[in-house]
């Protein structure tokens, strides 16, 4: 970026939701990889900036649809700071509802409650077109990630190269020009972050909670080298980006 002092970490924009979203491993990782975080608690108050002067942006999940402005009023902006460095060609990870807005903003669309909600590990497919993208090349066919989804990306942005799907949800991940990711998964979470989840909701709609933590489990030492190296690299277009 413009006026940074060599040797200086590359500035990343975090936007969090609500309070048990944070960034998780995945800011343990990015901050490892020489990325400095501003945490931007939406949910709480804490305003964003109007204008986007960091190296990239980092959207996390949260419970709401990306134009749900009147529960969540930071959305609009966040919206602003993610057109502006689609713009600019500013490295953008969208997580969840953050690759949700992230589609909503490029012109793809959302739809809230759609086809069979995804809870605990689950498995991925990455598509061909993965082969030789920046963040995914090189990785396993098939992988896991942690997802707490009702809501779904129904249509791509125009343009999108659409990287990896599940059985149950299809745009699994996708990226719009060289430097913008949205992932439905959480790639942030871990098994610690499912033996958290209220196990009376999680029975009330079916679930196991026993099991989902047994399976998060299973799946995380596979899962953690996967999503360390995605997080690698994105810290690698941030730093290139300043």
């Amino acid at each position: 970026m413009r006026g940074r002092e060599p040797g200086t970490p590359a500035r990343l924009l975090v936007v969090q939701h609500t309070p048990g979203g944070g960034p998780g491993r995945f800011g343990d990782w990015l901050a490892a990889d020489g990325i400095g975080l501003d945490v931007v608690r939406a949910y709480d108050g804490q305003t964003l900036p109007r204008r986007l002067g960091h190296a990239g942006v980092l959207v996390l999940g949260g419970g709401y649809l990306p134009d749900d402005d009147a529960s969540a009023p930071w959305l609009a902006p966040t919206r602003a700071l993610v057109a502006e460095a689609l713009d600019r060609a500013v490295p953008v990870l969208g997580i969840c509802l953050g690759g949700q807005l992230l589609a909503h903003v490029a012109g793809g669309t959302v739809r809230g409650r759609y086809g069979r909600p995804e809870v605990g590990s689950t498995p991925l497919t990455l598509r061909p077109e993965a082969a030789s993208d920046p963040l995914l090349r090189g990785l396993p066919r098939r992988v896991t990630a942690v997802e707490h989804h009702v809501d779904a990306v129904t249509a791509l942005p125009p343009g999108a190269v659409w990287l990896a799907e599940s059985e149950h949800c299809p745009y699994q991940a996708f990226r719009v020009g060289d430097a913008a990711w949205g992932v439905q998964f959480h790639p942030e979470a871990d098994a610690a972050r499912v033996r958290s989840w209220d196990p009376g909701r999680l029975r009330a709609r079916g679930l196991d909670p026993q099991e989902l933590v047994r399976a998060a489990e299973r799946d995380e030492p596979a899962a953690t080298v996967v999503w360390r190296r995605t997080a690698r690299r994105f810290a690698e277009s941030v730093r290139r980006r300043r």
